[in-house]
């Protein structure tokens, strides 16, 4: 295939990681230049899955064949042949391409296909460790293919990323408690601990904020905190960009758990960060805090 059509293909895969909308920086400028086009790739892998899973009026059953496609395409790629029939040949080309280039653990890429096909299938979670063990496959691959690509894969950095992954997924869920809901009939949060506080599905569908989805909240948001801090020390640790882009990650992650913590009125309302919560979360990013 012409080296044109792999550069469009990794163009378009830039072009998707800066037009969505992110609280966190994808792909940026702050990347070293070598890991742009990889790390684009990734995400709109993940991207155009978790749009399968969520956008549009599919039924739940081709929402699956259009998850199995990916699968197939991962075939493909793991045998050297990438299936020629993929809905985004551009996509295909490029993903192909990273995952040699870079030898990147294929089984990540699966990982995160199994977490989309399981927000098709499944809208409830009846513990927290329903919900990690979602967390494991629906972010924590993208933190761990992100060390392959620079080459930080002891245990330790891991371990680390994990929990910053995982923090960083739960957040998303409290950002998007009502949405998930109104949109797709999800609940991410653990049913046990909503009958511990007296809550049902009646707080979700009328947005309601009362002392107990107020307490559950609460303990939701310092439980995250805990994890967040646990995985911090590798943002500090990492040199260079990759690091400072790191550290920009986890501490906006910080502030927005900040945010709906403070918000004790309404939390179903999604905070977005403000110049100056960036201006600040820079400062400290350049501090290493």
């Amino acid at each position: 295939m012409p080296d044109r059509a792999l550069e469009r293909a990794y163009a378009d895969c830039l072009a998707s990681a800066r037009s969505h909308y992110e609280n966190f920086p994808v792909a940026s400028w702050l990347l070293p230049r070598a890991l742009r086009r990889p790390v684009a790739v990734i995400y709109a892998f993940a991207r155009q899955a978790d749009d399968i899973a969520d956008e549009g009026d599919l039924a739940a059953e081709a929402r699956l064949a259009r998850l199995a496609e990916l699968d197939e395409l991962l075939d493909g790629i793991a045998a050297g042949v990438p299936p020629t029939t993929s809905a985004d040949p551009g996509l295909a080309l490029a993903l192909a391409d990273v995952i040699g280039r870079q030898r990147l653990p294929i089984g990540l890429f699966r990982d995160l296909l199994s977490a989309f096909r399981q927000d098709v299938t499944q809208k409830r979670y009846a513990n927290f460790g329903e919900v990690m063990d979602y967390c494991r496959r629906s972010a924590n691959p993208v933190g761990r293919l992100l060390l392959h690509l620079q080459g930080c894969t002891d245990t330790r950095d891991l371990a680390c990323s994990d929990a910053i992954c995982s923090a960083l997924q739960l957040i998303n869920f409290y950002q998007d408690l009502g949405q998930d809901y109104a949109e797709n009939g999800r609940i991410y949060l653990p049913q046990d601990e909503m009958q511990r506080h007296g809550v049902d599905e009646s707080h979700f569908r009328e947005r309601r904020t009362d002392f107990g989805m107020q307490q559950l909240m609460r303990s939701q948001y310092a439980r995250t905190f805990r994890l967040l801090r646990a995985g911090a020390p590798l943002a500090r640790r990492l040199p260079g960009r990759f690091g400072f882009e790191l550290r920009l990650t986890v501490l906006g992650g910080r502030r927005i758990l900040e945010r709906l913590d403070q918000n004790r009125t309404d939390v179903f309302a999604r905070p977005r960060l403000t110049r100056n919560d960036w201006a600040r979360i820079v400062w400290r990013a350049l501090r290493r805090h």
